[in-house]
């Protein structure tokens, strides 16, 4: 990756009707980490996409998911958790649509943080309903993660602090009422970008990463400060991040 792109650090570029074109929309400005649900949609994207260098395919087991993986995909999440540099979506959902599989989705947790070992991976985390649960496993299993469109409460905010986690803003979350309240929760230092693309959605339609500057200027204007200057207060987040995450060199 680029260090001196911004990075959309969640970005489900499989859901796109085009993603070899959103992927090469952004290469001039923006680093992508391509979330992905599931070991199998993980392999087929790296397959479609080839290696590029401002692509990181992130391998994931979402929490939503969780009640339908079988002890193959989790071996399958194992044997290819060494070729990954950032692991994603995974997480826990509690909200209504997640509750009835509370159980599979610990299970399924537990052993993704087993799996990704401290200095290793970088995640990005899911944790709508669960935020508290979410940032206790996080803390206890001392992981770098990114707490990905966190709209909870505002009381597990401190304890993610606490335990080195970064949370990451998109387009939908800077237009909510919410914003200020997270301005004022989330240090800048620890703030980093995200499209959740094409879920989230934009004026002009979804969230495309290289449109990220739009969610720069939204924070640049909470801040008081100006857009290059919020440019510069991410990458310099997006770097201490990465290199916390990583005790090895960043693989494509």
């Amino acid at each position: 990756m680029n260090p001196a792109h911004l990075i959309d650090t969640h970005c489900h570029i499989s859901a796109y009707s085009d993603p070899v074109a959103i992927v090469r929309a952004a290469e001039s400005n923006t680093s992508i980490v391509a979330v992905t649900e599931s070991p199998e949609e993980y392999r087929r994207l790296r397959t479609r996409l080839g290696r590029r260098d401002h692509i990181q395919i992130a391998l994931g087991l979402h929490p939503l998911r969780s009640h339908t993986f079988t002890p193959n995909d989790l071996a399958r999440f194992f044997r290819l958790v060494p070729e990954t540099t950032w692991i994603g979506e995974v997480g826990l959902d509690f909200s209504r649509q997640g509750a009835a599989t509370k159980k599979e989705q610990l299970r399924v947790f537990d052993a993704v943080l087993t799996e990704a070992q401290p200095g290793q991976h970088p995640l990005t985390v899911h944790s709508r309903g669960a935020e508290a649960d979410t940032v206790g496993f996080l803390a206890q299993a001392k992981l770098s993660a990114v707490l990905h469109w966190y709209t909870g409460p505002i009381g597990p905010i401190d304890a993610a602090l606490d335990a080195g986690l970064y949370f990451s803003y998109n387009i939908a979350m800077v237009r909510s009422k919410k914003f200020a309240t997270l301005l004022r929760a989330i240090p800048r230092d620890r703030t980093l970008l995200e499209t959740d693309g094409p879920y989230a959605r934009a004026a002009h339609g979804p969230a495309q990463p290289h449109q990220i500057n739009e969610v720069v200027a939204a924070l640049a204007r909470g801040w008081g400060i100006s857009r290059s200057e919020a440019t510069d207060v991410i990458i310099g987040n997006q770097r201490r991040f990465i290199a916390n995450a990583s005790t090895s060199p960043i693989r494509d």
